[in-house]
């Protein structure tokens, strides 16, 4: 990060771990966004099932508002049901 050197010993380590985070937080909302894209490519009740558990760990995370995750996955499941 070349914006922000920390001096102090726990500010240092402070950066680790958000840096940590960071990383973590970016693979958990790209899985969250390719389950969306596979979905809208080809809905299915597996799809639909991965999309719902990537969408409610995101949440979990705090990553996305609840009332986000409420509306992706009902517009999800309405995809659902209009192909079948």
């Amino acid at each position: 990060n070349g914006y922000y050197m920390p001096i102090l010993a726990n500010a240092k380590k402070a950066l680790r771990a958000s840096q940590r985070k960071a990383k973590a937080n970016a693979l958990v909302k790209s899985q969250m966004r390719t389950s969306v894209k596979n979905h809208q490519a080809k809905p299915s009740q597996d799809s639909l099932s991965l999309l719902y558990s990537r969408v409610d760990l995101a949440v979990k995370n705090n990553l996305i508002h609840p009332n986000k995750a409420a509306r992706m996955k009902a517009q999800a499941s309405r995809q659902l049901s209009a192909t079948a």
